[in-house]
């Protein structure tokens, strides 16, 4: 603190006032207010600017007259003083620390001309003389403190500004506040002292390796004060621990060694080392150099590390600590091939004894990584016995569930072979120790993505299925009425990863049985019941292309078995959608498979189910109109109905006629035009029914074409019903004849249009004229787009040019265009 206010005090000497207007800090305002003439404005707000120091703000200052910037420096003197007292010692050191940029950023501001900045690489000959006089300045007023500690952090913080005097100022001010940093008589203020020399030595002038070298050789010779007679009695009146004591000294060691070592060739590095190692009881800067210097350059010496550590004092600093730090280092370096069990066995030795449970997980997190890397599952095996021997007695684990999911981390992520990783004894043993069960979730996650992400080939081996079923179900078993959509996912998409992993190949008996099991244990997932559904029609379609279509009496009855899982299934899903679509697409697998009455049990499911559909459904948390899925499923739908053969004791298309009862019973949003476009969708499909042969089949199915071979009563039906959804059309299209409504019939009317251009017999007098009029009644009102109404005509006129469509021709001639006034 001495040196902090030292620091403050110097600002006011060496900026002193020219301007005789005197400012006194309100605490109350945090503001300036005047004691004796009145403050400018100007003055004012450049003083409530100066209140955005604490961010860094020092920048701000430059603009301020001196006798501003002298009131700025009383504040934040009084502000210092505060901090300290009130035990806010970082506060105190960030003012510091800011006020010792100002000073080089006042300078500077001194050299401008004609508010020309300096460059980044000024010279001294290009400093006025009135900077380099205030600089100089400074530095006699510092040299004035009589204090040791003081005079050396004040002139440290400033080292920078000797740029302004000479360009060997730094190189030359750097030994000799290294050699001043000798008179400070308590070892680990001169540590700290040494370590903030070389934060700035590395901050102004990174290139002098000389001065770092010098302050940790100064630091070695000192090291035995450290248990000398004065710093122990000291200890013994403050009542500290030496163990305590010495790990104070670590950070200032570590920023020593790590400004000494980057970038340092490997000679210095090992004669750091070599100076260390000739001190007796030198277990912190053991440590120290493990945690400064490069991963490569330890690896290689490992074994002399560990030569060292065995010599070192236990009393003094903890050898499992040394061992830590050695393991840390090998985790990211490889020692020699030949030491590498040596090592493990040295380290695992005294890592065993250690009967603190903390002290043991820590080391042990860091060793395990190392056994991994390096052996097989035998010596991990090994490490996992004697982690879950400490760990278990009077449930220790419970403390160190971060430890433990880092060792399954390191496991998995260097045994990814499932087989091998789950023939480790103790692996799954291991796992026992997570009795808490979001932890728990979390390791059970960290496995399933280790197996998603390397798993290539599908597998069967019972050991692994057992062990990640067992998993899957522990996440499974966490999806509570409080769990997340979004956690929901993500769990279901790692259980259908692995059971998209399973297979057992032409074994298609197990491989149902499988999933009829996973399907107990997954049932609260709808996402993977979706997938089990996929897989079970999946492995349908692979009996029938194992068969070639031609099913035994034992394939059948298992395609039967695959179906009726399906059907059993579907009704337990939430999402109406989902069980529609599931229905359809298991109807078709069965059609494939000749289970006609199964595939009709689907069917006739999928049509019940529409009257269901609500009007609007959740998509990404936001509910949407869900006409426009329906009319997607119902185009599907109808694709299918073509080929499905009808029932003998049903009745001549019962399918169709059944959803057509439930389309026209579906109440529809007053605005939406949906029921007729599946009308005229339901046209196409009776259509195509009207053809002796249809455009696509069932292999081994007959359908209707078949089975009625164009028999006239069975045309006659189609006919019926397409005369009825015409007439449900037009009776639309009436309803649309308010100006309002105007542009849709014009769009629907040329929709039913083209259709009937399409699909129907334009020889038929009545479906002839019914065109004209729908030709005429998209124009009425000059909403047809004047482009398609063309094209459309040539297209007619060129169709009419074909043999035997002359009809075409005569339809032209009664199709005018209108055009728009």
């Amino acid at each position: 603190m001495e040196a902090l206010c030292e620091f403050v005090n110097l600002l006011q000497v060496c900026f002193p006032s020219e301007v005789q207007v005197k400012l006194k800090y309100s605490p109350l305002t945090g503001k300036a207010t005047t004691t004796g003439s009145a403050v400018s404005e100007k003055v004012r707000t450049r003083l409530e600017e100066l209140d955005d120091l604490e961010e860094g703000s020092q920048k701000e200052l430059l603009n301020l007259t001196q006798q501003d910037y002298m009131n700025r420096i009383e504040e934040l003197n009084q502000s210092l003083k505060d901090a300290w007292s009130s035990d806010q010692k970082v506060k105190a050191l960030k003012i510091v620390i800011q006020v010792s940029k100002l000073v080089y950023e006042r300078i500077l501001s001194m050299c401008m001309d004609n508010r020309v900045s300096l460059s980044d690489n000024f010279s001294p000959e290009s400093v006025n003389d009135t900077a380099k006089e205030t600089c100089l300045n400074w530095f006699f007023k510092i040299a004035s403190i009589r204090e040791l500690i003081p005079r050396f952090y004040v002139e440290a913080a400033i080292l920078k500004c000797n740029k302004f005097l000479s360009k060997t100022g730094i190189s030359e001010c750097l030994p000799r506040l290294t050699s001043m940093i000798r008179g400070i008589g308590d070892p680990l203020v001169a540590v700290y002292a040494r370590a903030y020399l070389c934060r700035v030595g590395m901050e102004v002038a990174p290139q002098l390796k000389e001065s770092l070298n010098k302050n940790f050789f100064d630091f070695l010779l000192t090291f035995k004060q450290i248990h000398g007679d004065t710093v122990q009695n000291q200890l013994i009146v403050q009542c500290v621990e030496i163990p305590l004591y010495l790990t104070l000294y670590s950070p200032a060691i570590d920023w020593i060694l790590q400004c000494i070592a980057y970038r340092a060739p490997e000679v210095l590095l090992t004669e750091m080392m070599e100076r260390c190692k000739k001190l007796g009881n030198n277990a912190l800067l053991l440590n120290s150099v493990m945690s400064a210097f490069r991963a490569e350059f330890i690896a290689a010496r490992s074994m002399d590390f560990i030569g060292m550590i065995k010599e070192c004092d236990e009393s003094g600093f903890p050898k499992h600590l040394l061992f830590r730090s050695l393991g840390l280092n090998l985790a990211l370096a490889d020692p020699p091939e030949n030491d590498r069990l040596q090592i493990l066995n040295e380290a695992w030795k005294v890592i065993t004894k250690l009967k603190n449970p903390q002290d043991y997980i820590n080391c042990a997190e860091v060793w395990v990584e190392y056994t991994c890397r390096h052996f097989k599952k035998r010596e991990v095996n090994t490490v996992l016995a004697d982690i879950i021997k400490h760990m278990t007695p009077d449930r220790a684990f419970e403390d160190a569930y971060p430890q433990l999911q880092s060792i399954i981390q390191k496991v998995i992520t260097y045994i990814y072979d499932f087989s091998l990783l789950f023939s480790v004894e103790k692996f799954l043993p291991f796992l026992d120790m997570f009795q808490k069960e979001n932890v728990r979730v979390e390791v059970c996650k960290c496995i399933m993505e280790s197996f998603i992400k390397h798993q290539q080939e599908s597998t069967k081996d019972p050991v692994i299925l057992n062990a990640l079923l067992h998993i899957c179900k522990t996440m499974h078993d966490s999806v509570n009425a409080l769990t997340l959509e979004d956690e929901k996912r993500m769990l279901a998409a790692l259980i259908n990863g692995f059971i998209k992993m399973v297979s057992f190949g032409r074994d298609f008996e197990q491989q149902l049985s499988f999933y009829v099991e996973a399907r107990s244990m997954f049932c609260n997932l709808e996402p993977v019941l979706v997938q089990l559904i996929h897989s079970v029609n999946q492995l349908a379609m692979e009996t029938r292309k194992v068969m070639k279509g031609n099913h035994s009496r034992k394939t059948a009855a298992f395609v039967r078995a695959c179906v009726a899982f399906c059907f059993i299934t579907i009704p337990s899903l939430s999402s109406i959608f989902t069980r529609l679509n599931l229905y359809l697409h298991s109807g078709q697998v069965a059609l494939a498979n000749q289970c006609l009455s199964q595939a009709d049990a689907f069917f006739k499911a999928a049509v019940s189910l529409v009257p269901e559909v609500p009007k609007t459904i959740s998509i990404d948390g936001k509910m949407r109109p869900s006409d426009a899925f329906l009319l997607e499923f119902l185009c599907n739908f109808f694709s299918t109905l073509l080929v499905v053969p009808d029932h003998p004791e049903q009745g001549v298309l019962f399918l169709v006629r059944g959803l057509l009862n439930v389309i026209q019973d579906y109440t529809w949003e007053d605005n939406s035009d949906d029921k007729v476009r599946i009308y005229t969708n339901v046209l196409h499909l009776l259509s195509a029914m009207t053809q002796e042969t249809y455009i696509y089949h069932v292999d081994k199915v007959d359908s209707n074409d078949t089975l009625y071979g164009g028999d006239s009563k069975f045309l006659a039906e189609i006919n019926k019903l397409c005369e009825t959804v015409i007439a449900q059309i037009l009776d639309h299209l009436k309803t649309l004849g308010k100006e309002e409504t105007l542009k849709r019939q014009s769009q629907l009317a040329l929709y039913l249009f083209n259709t009937i251009l399409a699909h129907g017999d334009l020889r038929n007098n009545k479906l002839n004229q019914l065109s004209v009029n729908l030709w005429n009644l998209a124009q009425k009102h000059g909403f047809a787009d004047t482009k398609t109404m063309v094209k459309t005509l040539e297209y007619i006129r060129r169709r009419s040019k074909q043999p035997e469509m002359s009809h075409f021709a005569d339809l032209a001639l009664r199709l005018p265009l209108q055009s728009r006034t």
